[in-house]
């Protein structure tokens, strides 16, 4: 199986700036393995969005899309549950 790269937008980066160290850590380590398997167990497609999935981080959020042709996971959002969803 292919290997993915992994990429954040500027916003899912800003986003990942302003929490804590110990969470930001729990994260990038979640979003390492997005590299291996975009589509872990446990991680749900949204309804609404083209190609846009989610996996759960504790209380947040990595919501990411997935472009096969490529090979790029790329994290767009990166928030608390109660305010990932809002557009």
């Amino acid at each position: 199986m292919a290997s993915y790269h992994v990429a954040l937008t500027s916003s899912a980066e800003k986003e990942l700036k302003r929490l804590s160290s110990p969470l930001i850590a729990r994260i990038i380590s979640r979003l390492e393995n997005l590299a291996s398997n975009p589509r872990p167990p446990g991680c749900k497609k949204l309804q609404g969005g083209d190609r846009e999935w989610r996996i759960r981080i504790g209380d947040y959020r990595a919501v990411y899309t997935i472009d096969n042709t490529k090979l790029l996971v790329e994290a767009t959002r990166i928030r608390h549950r109660s305010a990932v969803y809002e557009r």
